[in-house]
């Protein structure tokens, strides 16, 4: 089976392990996402980049009947929180109730913002935008370097100060503890956390969220919004999934599921699902 890693860091502790893994019976190859389709296409890609280039080339595989996880159409939807936020309030997940504007320029003078607040970049990328407000000074301050920056603003919710960060591998799921960016202090290290210390029904919640978004591998952050509740903040399509044991050993059985096609990505089958209701 031919494997292929749309990814510009084929080097990346989760892609490297289970690049050992598969490449002891089967061909990977690292596929930079700013080239051009080959005239080969591999059984499985594996889509770890969000770049506009690697979402093109992904969607011209697609189109090619390869399958690619995620596909390019889920791995954009998450770099939209606009657009996530909707989608988990369509589907009635407990996410941050959440408001957009064109800029952050003109919030400080908005009369019917109340604090605190966390102010995000609308579309999520490297170095974006993800901060806590306390009044308008501190929104001018933001304003200050990210004037023009279009934003979402989210309503602070009191919490431990520690994100639980949930990760999915198909139907595997990996928790950990990370100490939040808004928390004071701003980011502090992760800790690797057992399903059975979750609260009752976190687990589930995060396979919801695959569902919802179509997302085959991916990352949902929630915080417990008081009494075990949870409140998802974020949702990643492919994010690092680092230091999870077990982790390299579930993708490369998802890679080989979905190039064998003993499992059909998310997306696909939710394509095939409308086509079919459609009259």
């Amino acid at each position: 089976m031919r494997i292929g890693l749309i990814t510009p860091e084929p080097g990346h502790p989760l892609l490297a392990a289970t690049t050992a893994l598969l490449g002891r019976e089967h061909t990977v190859e690292a596929v930079d996402p700013a080239s051009a389709p080959s005239d080969r296409v591999a059984d499985v890609y594996l889509l770890k980049s969000r770049t506009p280039r690697a979402l093109a080339l992904a969607r011209e595989l697609e189109l090619r009947g390869a399958a690619v996880l995620n596909s390019a159409s889920a791995t954009a939807l998450c770099q939209d929180r606009t657009a996530m936020a909707e989608l988990a309030d369509r589907a009635g997940l407990p996410f941050a109730a959440t408001r957009t504007f064109a800029a952050l320029a003109p919030l400080p003078d908005d009369p019917d913002l109340a604090y605190p607040l966390v102010v995000k970049s609308r579309h999520s990328r490297r170095h974006d935008l993800v901060a806590r407000a306390d009044d308008a000074a501190g929104l001018r301050a933001l304003a200050g370097a990210w004037a023009r920056e279009p934003v979402v603003v989210q309503e602070f919710t009191a919490n431990s100060g520690w994100d639980h960060k949930l990760w999915v591998i198909g139907d595997r799921v990996f928790a950990a503890l990370r100490r939040s960016e808004l928390a004071p202090g701003g980011r502090g290290p992760t800790r690797s956390l057992s399903l059975d210390a979750l609260p009752p029904g976190w687990a589930e919640l995060a396979l919801r969220v695959g569902e919802v978004f179509a997302l085959d591998v991916y990352g949902v952050d929630l915080i417990d919004a008081g009494g075990g509740s949870p409140l998802v903040v974020d949702v990643n399509a492919f994010p690092g999934i680092r230091g999870q044991r077990g982790a390299p050993e579930a993708l490369a059985e998802l890679a080989l599921a979905a190039g064998g096609g003993r499992l059909i990505p998310r997306a696909r089958a939710r394509s095939a699902e409308e086509s079919c209701s459609t009259p």
